[in-house]
């Protein structure tokens, strides 16, 4: 098997032509003609999840997060980048990453969410064709209160705080959400009459534009988008169900929080 079919079955899944026009998805580093030997999965590439491919025998990485995404033009090791895609370079290991294609299908990203929390009767909060698009919508079970529904976001994702709006919805049941940066689609949300919209990297003043009428949580980047590795992982094992594809164990959030505890 190459990198090669790697990629071909991932954007069968995931087709690059769904990417964000800013967006670097696909393969970034390494020979489409070599042979795997292994595949890690992740949400990030750093140094040390190369070293941990290179560890365990996998000559390629699937990311969600672009390593290289806005151009470089030097590769001298002075930055992060740089120095993950020298290594890269320098141990033969390709690099492979399903972006915005994989936020913008019904069951990628935002649909792993959606599992998590429970939500049923899901569609594309923006879409761009039938079942493709940015963000998700649904609803829950059943009604929560607004504070029960912030618990339930705490322990779903491990977090250590919430952060979000005044609101006059007592109840929350219908629910929006978008892994990574998705304050772009507050306004989709409220003409949507969600009762909360739950998504990460929330400006200040974007948080005004909730009105008090949808509850808005910022639950960070990191955290909205921390199962994705498990759904890279369970969708190449769907295929290559007797092939060596593991799941990273290098934690890659950047971002600590001093809770004074």
């Amino acid at each position: 098997m190459t990198i090669s079919d790697i990629a071909f079955y991932l954007e069968s899944i995931a087709p690059l032509a769904l990417q964000e026009d800013y967006d670097n998805a696909g393969l970034i580093t390494g020979n489409p003609k070599w042979q795997c030997t292994g595949i890690l999965c992740t949400l990030d590439v750093t140094e040390e999840v190369i070293a941990e491919a290179v560890s365990k025998n996998c000559n390629c990485i699937v990311a969600h997060h672009p390593i290289i995404f806005r151009g470089l033009k030097k590769i001298t090791g002075s930055g992060h980048v740089e120095k993950a895609v020298i290594s890269a370079i320098k141990n033969d290991v390709a690099i492979y990453a399903a972006h915005t294609n994989l936020d913008n299908i019904i069951d990628g990203v935002n649909g792993k969410i959606a599992d998590k929390i429970g939500l049923k009767n899901r569609q594309v909060l923006a879409p761009l064709a039938p079942g493709t698009g940015a963000g998700l919508m649904g609803e829950l079970d059943g009604d929560l209160p607004a504070e029960k529904f912030l618990q339930l976001l705490k322990k779903t994702f491990g977090l250590e705080l919430v952060k979000y709006t005044r609101t006059s919805k007592a109840i929350i049941r219908r629910v929006a959400i978008c892994g990574g940066a998705g304050s772009f689609l507050i306004p989709r949300a409220l003409d949507a009459g969600m009762d909360a919209y739950v998504t990460a990297d929330i400006r200040y003043h974007e948080f005004f534009g909730a009105e008090g009428r949808m509850l808005l949580c910022d639950i960070g980047h990191y955290e909205s988008e921390q199962f994705t590795s498990d759904l890279l992982t369970e969708v190449l094992l769907r295929k290559f169900h007797t092939f060596a594809v593991l799941k990273s164990e290098v934690g890659t959030n950047p971002v600590l929080y001093f809770t004074g505890k």
